[in-house]
């Protein structure tokens, strides 16, 4: 369960989590089930009422100019202004209510034409076929935006099902750690593109990769599928961390090479990368830092960042030498770490100034690693008002006592930090 607390002006907002709603006891679980139905329901019904009461706007718009009109001289002609119903029905209906509202329009017309004058009137017949004609073309308006949103929607579902197969699920434990990951993606209706993540248990430790691309769009998300390919084999295969961030370097100067188009420089691209190795046994962890930001320890309700010094990115492709070391740091039982892309950290607000996000992290220091997520989340979008300047990547990775190595077929989390099982059901 998540508080949140007001504060003053130009103070953070603090967040309270006594537990997860994961830790939660079965009836208080049920009765937040039972909860969100309810929530759902009401939703739908006030849609359902707001809708309808919109649909009452442009017949109490006809309704109202025919009796004004009506008893109006027959020197002033109202008639014309009936054509603002269908044109106001086209932003809330569909094809079939726009056609009804027109065609009430065109009888309250030929009304008003009855009482004044008579149809064979010219200014009569003049604006009863031009209230049927922008009639149709409203109708015609609907149907072609209702196909658009159509082919929209499937385009979308196909991306949605492309991309999550790009950056597959994280099982929720690996090894001795807890994984919890979200993903924000800065261009609209997508769900990756830059940013990258991966994990891999190998024996008696776990490894964890997160990255950053640079640049955005389809050669970005390339890149990182790539990257996250060459990182699921070679975990396996290398024994240390220098090793694998070799080998990963070496892939990606390969995939520059092999696909990038004849105008795109090889030495303008790379890939900032962190890697990170917790041994099932002892308390000691590892990191390799390709360029990437350090991540930032919670340990006895305290936050401080890993001081580790970073090497250069992946894909500089042969300007390194191999030079990449590794650094060592004390990871007890309940700590968590928090590794992030820059899009967290270089995120600003309207008057420019960069998220606070280790200041913040200090009020979720007792959160679980979905809540912490899910706190930073919502803080960040709150900072940025909802618009990100560059995709944002999390993943929380807490040590437990407990082994789970090779609790492969445990529940997954996705990109957007939810469980798989959710996912399915929305």
């Amino acid at each position: 369960m998540v508080v949140l607390r007001d504060s003053s002006p130009g103070r953070p907002r603090v967040h309270r989590c006594p537990f997860h709603p994961a830790e939660a006891p079965h009836g208080l679980k049920a009765h937040i089930g039972h909860m969100h139905l309810g929530q759902r329901f009401a939703v739908t019904w006030q849609r359902w009422h707001a809708t309808r009461a919109l649909v009452l706007v442009p017949i109490v718009l006809i309704v109202s100019i025919t009796l004004v009109d009506i008893h109006t001289p027959e020197s002033v002609h109202l008639g014309p202004l009936l054509v603002v119903a269908p044109a106001i029905t086209v932003a809330m209906g569909g094809g079939w209510l726009t056609g009804l509202i027109g065609v009430l329009a065109v009888v309250a017309q030929v009304l008003v034409a009855v009482f004044h004058g008579g149809l064979t009137t010219p200014n009569h017949i003049c604006q009863i076929i031009g209230l049927t004609i922008l009639s149709m073309l409203a109708v015609i308006v609907c149907l072609v935006r209702d196909r658009r949103r159509a082919e929209l929607a499937q385009v979308r579902s196909v991306s949605e099902a492309a991309q999550r197969a790009l950056l597959r699920p994280l099982p929720r434990r690996l090894g001795t750690v807890h994984l919890s990951c979200t993903y924000l993606a800065a261009a609209k209706e997508a769900h990756i593109g830059g940013d990258l993540y991966a994990v891999a248990h190998t024996g008696d430790h776990t490894r964890v990769l997160i990255g950053d691309v640079r640049g955005k769009g389809l050669n970005a998300v390339g890149e990182a599928a790539a990257l996250m390919g060459a990182f699921q084999e070679a975990a396996h295969h290398l024994a240390t961390l220098p090793a694998l961030a070799n080998a990963l370097d070496r892939s990606a100067c390969r995939y520059f090479a092999q696909f990038l188009g004849a105008d795109d420089e090889v030495e303008e691209h790379f890939i900032t990368a962190l890697l990170l190795e917790i041994p099932d046994q002892g308390s000691v962890a590892r990191l390799a830092d390709c360029g990437h930001p350090p991540p930032l320890l919670i340990s006895r309700g305290k936050v401080t960042s890993v001081p580790i010094s970073a090497g250069p990115p992946l894909g500089l492709c042969g300007l390194t030498h191999d030079i990449r070391t590794s650094h060592t740091f004390l990871f007890e039982d309940g700590d968590t770490l928090l590794l992030y892309t820059d899009g967290l950290a270089e995120a600003r607000d309207g008057s420019g100034a960069f998220y606070p996000l280790e200041e913040r992290l200090a009020h979720w220091t007792r959160c679980h690693p979905d809540t912490l997520l899910e706190c930073v989340r919502h803080d960040l979008l709150a900072h940025t008002g909802g618009a990100l300047r560059d995709d944002a990547a999390m993943l929380a990775v807490r040590r437990t006592a407990t082994t789970h190595a090779g609790h492969l077929g445990g529940e997954l989390i996705g990109s957007d930090g939810r469980p798989m099982a959710d996912l399915n059901r929305r």
